[in-house]
């Protein structure tokens, strides 16, 4: 991602599918605080390290951190993927600045690939992709796993969602790879054919 001073009309999409929960929070938390405009596509297929049953306690002991004298006051304790991001991102930025609101306030997320960011273009970040940062034979689970291990109710629904969405765009990218061949062959015809009419008007010269 490229980073610059001042607000950047350019928005990121990142597709957050297999990257590093905690890596890719503090690079996005950079960015934002540069100024750039930063969107999170597939929430739900962030990583986390460390099994399911492991990452699960963790979560539960968290859940159980309440105010004492009224609970319902907070912390309040997100059970979405994209809100998990959207928390640990936060916790990276001074967010009760003037500064850190406007910075946070560049940010989306989502889970699953919703329009108009289904027919953009995304780019992952290197440097917290799991294949290059966790050590081969660990162990580690996904966030819309957790998610819905921990109360998230929507785990089945996007799946479906993105199979669908992933099925559309396959017929899309096949009917534009036929209507690329088509073309092709009728340039080459078409030339053939302006070739064979420049012999005929073409004088012969003795």
């Amino acid at each position: 991602m490229v980073s610059g001073s001042g607000i950047c009309a350019k928005r990121f999409v990142v597709d957050a599918r297999h990257h590093m929960l905690g890596r890719l929070a503090s690079i996005i938390a950079k960015e934002l605080l540069n100024g750039q405009r930063v969107v999170v596509v597939r929430c739900e297929e962030i990583c986390l390290s460390g099994g399911l049953v492991r990452q699960k306690m963790k979560y539960m002991r968290f859940l159980r951190k309440r105010m004492n004298t009224k609970p319902s006051h907070g912390p309040i304790h997100f059970r979405a993927p994209s809100k998990i991001l959207w928390r640990t991102i936060r916790g990276m930025i001074p967010h009760k600045t003037k500064r850190g609101e406007a910075a946070l306030a560049r940010l989306k997320v989502f889970e699953g690939v919703p329009p108009p960011y289904d027919r953009t273009k995304r780019m992952v970040i290197p440097d917290a992709l799991k294949v290059l940062r966790l050590q081969a034979g660990h162990k580690y689970c996904l966030l819309g796993k957790l998610s819905s291990e921990v109360g998230w109710n929507h785990y089945d629904t996007i799946r479906d969602l993105e199979k669908k969405r992933k099925d559309r765009s396959q017929s899309v990218y096949e009917k534009k790879k036929q209507l690329k061949k088509l073309r092709a062959r009728a340039e080459k015809t078409a030339e053939a054919k302006l070739g064979a009419q420049l012999d005929i008007l073409t004088p012969i010269k003795y």
